[in-house]
């Protein structure tokens, strides 16, 4: 039996729930400077949210109202609110992805634009004929035939968030400043519970609560962020180099990385260009990793990645990728200077190598290998055979 309304309760929610998210506005807590794509996701899942518990508010203040008017507002605002919790479920799982993958993979996107090709199409549908809900003649919402799936597509989105996260965490363990299940968890609650008790509106401040939690983790986080490039910096790479240190069977690969001629970006271009040089060089390896390994900058155009657990035999693909990936970003960007790097990298295993030396070794390999290209370049990265071979002025 569905119990009723208290319209009391639900202005007191969604009131919380605007109040709690203009404040995460207010304080910026949506800002992350070095990854502003995130940030623009996070404060445009806010704004949506704001305008659903203002939606909400409406909504359940003119059920039960009869008149034309109550019906059209009743009908535009009860569709906007089933959009809203598909848009911002993506959404959220959306800026899950990327902030494990630093990208989202193509079938990802083809799959977020098939769910909302369903339940854009079955609200068209509603318009016309009551599939999803409808008003009975003193203008009191009534759930439709289809509004379990909109409900269990919800609910899909939720647990695929949740085996995302742990999937991935297992690998790449400074998901910990990250932690997905308590974002999706109120969600989750919110779902049950409404869905269970008719009369109450709790969705709203559900995810106003997720979005509080996503804001406090993404701040902490940043505490082990670099701030110009995004990716960690050496206070994470002390945790996870400490924690490996007492680890046992397990792997762990480590990469140095360093622009090769970075000083003659500065030099020619402006220390400005060096940082966006810095910054796409840090995104090309974090694209390029994934949540396989972890990036972090070292110190100036030095960084390091590291791979917990890693079962390969060598790490030829992955430098290989690497540098295949710095080629295309040059062929695309338009620069005046091509970026280069020196790459060193070993495997460790923490049952018979000395895990404190770590950065010494593999400092010792991408030097190594920075040798070995300015032995064929000039230190403005020309080719010394060409310039030996080309007449002088």
């Amino acid at each position: 039996m569905e119990s009723a309304i208290n319209l009391q309760s639900v202005y007191i929610t969604d009131l919380v729930g605007i109040t709690m998210l203009v404040i995460i506005l207010a304080a910026k807590g949506w800002n992350l400077p070095a990854r502003k794509d995130e940030s623009r996701i996070l404060v445009a899942l806010i704004l949506l949210s704001i305008l659903n518990c203002i939606a909400d508010i409406y909504v359940f203040a003119c059920d039960g109202m009869t008149g034309t008017l109550y019906y059209c507002i009743l009908l535009v605002g009860n569709t906007y609110l089933y959009l809203y919790n598909l848009i911002v479920g993506i959404g959220i799982i959306y800026l899950i992805i990327r902030h494990i993958d630093h990208k989202a993979k193509g079938w990802h996107i083809i799959l977020f634009w098939f769910l909302v090709f369903i339940e854009a199409t079955l609200l068209i549908v509603n318009f016309f004929r009551p599939v999803v809900f409808y008003f009975d003649k003193n203008n009191k919402y009534i759930r439709g035939p289809y509004y379990l799936l909109f409900v269990l597509i919800g609910f899909v989105l939720i647990f695929y968030g949740y085996a995302y996260y742990l999937i991935n965490k297992l690998r790449n363990p400074s998901l910990r400043y990250f932690p997905v299940i308590g974002f999706l968890t109120p969600i989750l609650m919110g779902n049950v519970i409404q869905m269970k008790i008719y009369g109450i509106s709790l969705l709203p401040i559900s995810f106003t609560v997720a979005f509080a939690a996503i804001s406090i983790a993404l701040q902490n986080e940043c505490i082990y962020i670099d701030k110009l490039t995004g990716v960690y910096n050496r206070y994470e790479l002390d945790k996870v180099l400490k924690k490996r240190m007492f680890s046992s069977n397990t792997r762990i690969a480590a990469l140095m990385l360093d622009l090769n001629d970075f000083k003659s970006i500065n030099d020619n271009y402006s220390h400005d260009e060096g940082d966006q040089a810095l910054y796409a060089f840090a995104t090309i390896l974090a694209e390029t990793i994934g949540p396989e390994g972890i990036v972090i900058r070292f110190a100036g155009d030095e960084f390091i990645i590291l791979m917990p657990k890693f079962k390969a035999d060598d790490l030829t693909g992955h430098i290989d990728r690497i540098h295949e990936n710095i080629d295309r970003y040059n062929e695309k960007s338009g620069k005046p200077y091509k970026l280069c790097a020196a790459i060193g990298g070993k495997i460790f295993d923490c049952n018979k190598d000395d895990m404190t030396d770590i950065v010494k070794q593999i400092d010792k390999l991408m030097y190594s290998d920075k040798k070995a290209y300015y032995m064929q370049h000039d230190r403005r990265g020309r080719n010394r055979s060409s310039d030996s071979a080309s007449p002088k002025s």
